[in-house]
């Protein structure tokens, strides 16, 4: 079983940047990839990121420029770096886990990011 957790999520004014942190813990076999998610009151959840594990990331493409995704080796713990953040980027940001052989999906509880003046 696997236990992902967000953490990160804050009130943010327009401009301003939010690092999201998904950690991924328990008695697993090795994580193939994380995807971060985004849900908006009343729309639909929608990728935003992913990384795998030899490294390779990819962007939404209406976020490329302004979000960034990164991992540590293992890939326990993937980062979402979100800079230039605007109010419609206000949502609960999930992530995804996925692991390896089993391709067994585990999703955190998310984290809220709210950008408002």
């Amino acid at each position: 079983q696997v236990k992902v957790v967000e953490s990160g999520g804050d009130l943010v004014q327009p401009g301003e940047s939010l690092r999201l942190s998904c950690a991924a813990s328990g008695n697993h076999v090795s994580i193939y990839l994380m995807n971060w998610y985004r849900q908006a009151p009343g729309k639909q959840r929608e990728l935003v990121a992913t990384i795998t594990s030899s490294g390779d990331t990819n962007i939404a493409d209406f976020l490329k420029g302004r979000f960034t995704v990164s991992g540590d080796n293992a890939l326990n713990t993937s980062y979402l770096q979100m800079d230039s953040l605007k109010p419609e980027d206000t949502a609960v940001y999930y992530c995804k886990a996925i692991l390896h052989y089993t391709g067994e999906e585990f999703w955190g509880q998310g984290t809220q990011v709210t950008v408002s003046s």
